[in-house]
């Protein structure tokens, strides 16, 4: 039987992705393993394995082709000893175009591959799933919609998920019909569950209060409507920056933030950093080691708040706080189209050279969308720096599902009062951001001024 290679989720949040490129051409011999095709995200280029053996019959999304939905099939693998000519021919026919059933998933695993598909599921214990669409006037048909995005539930109150990723949420303790279900048709897959363990993708409950209506934004129409044809040019959203608006629009509608802002005297660390990169070993050609910034000090610095006031390194879920065992930083970096925050972590337990030496690498692979999903998915907390454009102070919108953001701004000298004496001292003030529902303001205050004694005392970060 043919086998459909489908479009896979290189993310949990992933929708709809650009394949980029073929590594291989129909009536190559596939193995199990091979890399296959190249897939642009909004934020970075990952590579796409063969999960079968096979000959591959038919390429049905050439490369080059944008918004490719999660789940499509990509391509038609002919099985050995298949009839390649008549896989290839007869795909359609086998899959309607939709998904095939016989798969519970598109997802790859961490890593930076993917398989084109992945787990085969338990025939012992398959479930009926709902017919596909029924064809558009076009002929062709309409996607599977997830769950919560406007596809029926079942009748009878089943719940349509994976043996696999029922028997996670078992292990769990997560009840299997709060989690939305993003495989084809709505189905709840593996993916889901690990997403409801760290508190994403869950279904608000039915009993839950509908919240105030949020008045529409406007449309495009009356926007452009506002200027004279002819004064501006359109510029298409990427993927990236679609990305972005949605989750800060999620994150300003669901979180209730408040903020605490504090100044920081950084002479000390200054002259700190000044010592220890002076330190630094240096190779044949006179090139240090290291070069530590001040971000990598601030990096350190949250980390160790972190796990001084461990009641505010947490994440809210529905279901209950998870607590953090470890410091895992998020950090702010500028790319072209936008912005991503790989993570530094167990960031507590690294050495400011560690830090630095990450950050650098991480930075020059963000620009180039090189990052892996697992390098910038998860985290604790975030740190986003403006300092270096001379911002005195902001304040940053929390990154889901963090609990906490700090803002930084730039170190500038001003003028303090010290024991009756007007002084001059470099100071930065940073914002931190708390979510009200799992850090409180006696909380927040707690964590950021364990962030401003580190700060003001690195001494207290080599310990």
């Amino acid at each position: 039987m043919p086998i459909n290679i489908l479009m896979p989720a290189l993310s949990p949040t992933m929708e709809k992705g650009n394949l980029a490129k073929w590594l291989k051409k129909e009536g190559d011999k596939v193995k199990s393993g091979d890399v296959i095709a190249e897939i642009e995200t909004d934020k970075a280029t990952m590579e796409v394995e063969a999960a079968d053996e096979g000959t591959l019959a038919k390429i049905v999304v050439p490369e080059g082709t944008q918004d490719v939905p999660v789940n499509d099939v990509i391509a038609v693998l002919a099985a050995d000893g298949e009839d390649v000519k008549a896989a290839g021919a007869g795909w359609k026919a086998s899959a309607g175009g939709a998904s095939s059933p016989q798969r519970e998933e598109g997802a790859g695993p961490a890593g930076g591959k993917a398989e084109a598909n992945s787990h085969v599921q338990d025939k012992a214990d398959q479930r009926p799933t709902p017919q596909p669409p029924s064809p558009l006037p076009n002929g062709d048909r309409s996607p599977p919609q997830a769950a919560g995005e406007g596809a029926p539930a079942p009748a009878n109150g089943r719940v349509f998920a994976s043996p696999l990723a029922r028997r996670l949420a078992k292990d769990a303790g997560i009840d299997i019909a709060g989690v939305t279900g993003t495989g084809p048709h709505g189905r709840v897959i593996a993916r889901d569950v690990e997403q409801a363990k760290s508190g994403g993708g869950l279904k608000a409950p039915a009993s839950a209060p509908a919240g105030p209506a949020i008045a529409a934004a406007m449309s495009d129409q009356q926007i452009r409507a506002l200027y004279p044809e002819g004064s501006y040019e359109v510029v298409p959203h990427d993927g990236m920056r679609r990305t972005i608006a949605q989750r800060l629009t999620q994150s300003t509608q669901t979180i209730p933030h408040f903020y605490l802002t504090i100044d920081c005297n950084l002479d000390r660390l200054l002259a700190a950093r000044e010592d220890i990169n002076a330190a630094a070993p240096k190779d044949k050609d006179g090139k240090p080691a290291y070069k530590l910034s001040v971000n990598d000090f601030i990096i350190k610095a949250m980390a160790i708040a972190l796990q001084r006031i461990p009641d505010a390194n947490v994440s809210w879920t529905e279901g209950g706080m998870l607590k953090h065992k470890h410091s895992d930083i998020g950090v702010a970096v500028a790319m072209p189209g936008g912005l991503i925050t790989p993570i530094i972590r167990s960031a507590e337990t690294q050495s400011l050279s560690s830090i630095s030496a990450q950050m650098k690498d991480f930075a020059a692979r963000a620009r180039a969308r090189k990052l892996k999903p697992e390098e910038y998915q998860g985290g604790t907390t975030a740190v986003s720096n403006l300092g270096m454009f001379g911002i005195k102070d902001f304040t940053a919108v929390i990154n889901p599902p963090h609990a906490t953001i700090l803002a930084v701004g730039t170190g500038e000298q001003r003028p303090i009062a010290r024991d009756g004496k007007i002084e001059i001292a470099t100071m930065m003030s940073v914002t931190l951001s708390c979510d009200h529902r799992a850090v409180d303001g006696a909380l927040g205050a707690e964590l950021i001024g364990a962030f401003k004694t580190l700060i003001e005392n690195p001494v207290m970060m080599m310990v």
